[in-house]
């Protein structure tokens, strides 16, 4: 048997349930495991995103933990980081052409 750690975080809660497993198990068994999709209504373990310290893993079905690992189950991105910047961006552009186009008007 292994130790291992399934973590899931809400803005506004969190929890870390602590799990002995069998050597052979996977990152999503072990989330199956934990109990924790009866606790928030939002995971499904079929198709969560998962990694195991930060760390993205492809296939949870097939990904074997080490003792000590800890199972982290992604939440969906609230917005694009990319759509973010390119946003950001724009704006920035725009707010310093308008600054440069009344340091000029007054000539």
């Amino acid at each position: 048997m292994i130790s291992v750690e399934v973590a899931y975080a809400l803005p506004y809660e969190q929890k870390i349930i602590a799990l002995q497993v069998d050597e052979e198990c996977t990152a999503y068994q072990a989330v199956v495991r934990s109990g924790i999709a009866e606790l928030f209504s939002g995971v499904d373990p079929a198709t969560a995103s998962m990694g195991i310290f930060g760390k993205a893993i492809k296939d949870p079905a097939t990904t074997v933990l080490k003792d000590g690992d800890r199972v982290e189950i992604y939440r969906p991105l609230i917005a694009d980081p990319k759509e973010v910047r390119a946003r950001r961006a724009a704006k920035m552009k725009a707010e310093k052409a308008s600054e440069q186009t009344k340091q000029g008007g007054g000539e």
